[in-house]
């Protein structure tokens, strides 16, 4: 089991947080139009990182922030969290 140090809660288990994604993806800006092929390409073309990655989790038994963990995705060890606002340099 994981356990997840929360940049508001501290230390809480995996089972508090909901995996949230890749947090280096760009979002299509607000307000702004969007092609389909944009919109596709935003939706479904995911890479599946091996090693270092920086992800988003979302603490829905806790204090219900996002945050983002930066994580190695074969050994699942915990580098590092952030607030959800934090700038992070992978």
């Amino acid at each position: 089991m994981l356990y997840i140090k929360c940049p508001y809660c501290g230390y809480r288990s995996q089972n508090e947080f909901a995996y949230g994604g890749d947090a280096t993806i760009k979002r299509p800006e607000l307000n702004k139009e969007v092609t389909d092929k944009e919109w596709d390409n935003f939706v479904y073309l995911r890479k599946s990182p091996r090693g270092k990655h920086l992800e988003l989790w979302h603490h829905v038994s806790g204090c219900r922030q996002w945050i983002k963990v930066l994580r190695d995705t074969n050994t699942h060890e915990i580098f590092n969290t952030y607030k959800s606002e934090d700038k992070v340099e992978t």
